[in-house]
């Protein structure tokens, strides 16, 4: 299990360093979308385009691979003021229900983003299958987490361990 760990670990980096770099990429377009629209008056519809690519992409990116569990905002006041078999209960209801809906939309959402094949983007000419491609990757990796999370929770663990207190304790 240790080397299963560092693998996770390695692989989560990773997916962490993906972002960053398209933080990067997505500031620079706003930088070169700015610094020609104002200081030459020429503007770049494609630093535009990019921008918005990357903004889609690095927080499906992120929600998928990057964003722990306990790192999500949630508004969890009746979570948090129930007892452990609720908040089991609790869980599994909220996984089960992600579940099925995240399952039940997947082949929709698949054919409507090869269907998406026959359009291009204005600017950078990329074709809108794979621009919304990161949509079924973020889809794919809910579907897993929240498997995970619900096999977690059947077998007794993690259902209360990510509760955080009004008073910054874990």
């Amino acid at each position: 299990m240790d080397k299963l760990s560092r693998i996770g670990a390695w692989l989560h980096r990773r997916a962490e360093n993906i972002a960053v770099g398209m933080l990067v990429v997505m500031f620079g377009a706003f930088i070169v979308q700015i610094a020609s629209r104002y200081l030459f008056n020429l503007p770049v519809g494609g630093a535009s385009e990019l921008t918005i690519t990357m903004w889609l992409w690095v927080v499906l990116w992120g929600a998928a691979f990057v964003l722990r569990e306990r790192d999500e905002i949630r508004f969890d006041v009746i979570y948090g003021s129930v007892g452990p078999k609720a908040r089991r209960v609790m869980t599994l209801l909220a996984a089960a229900a992600l579940l099925f809906l995240y399952g039940y939309s997947l082949p929709a959402v698949w054919d409507y983003v090869t269907f998406m094949k026959i359009q291009k983007s204005s600017y950078l000419d990329i074709r809108y299958d794979w621009l919304y491609s990161i949509y079924i990757i973020f889809a794919v990796a809910v579907l897993i987490r929240y498997a995970w999370i619900f096999v977690r929770t059947l077998r007794g663990a993690g259902a209360s361990d990510d509760i955080q207190r009004g008073d910054g304790q874990t």
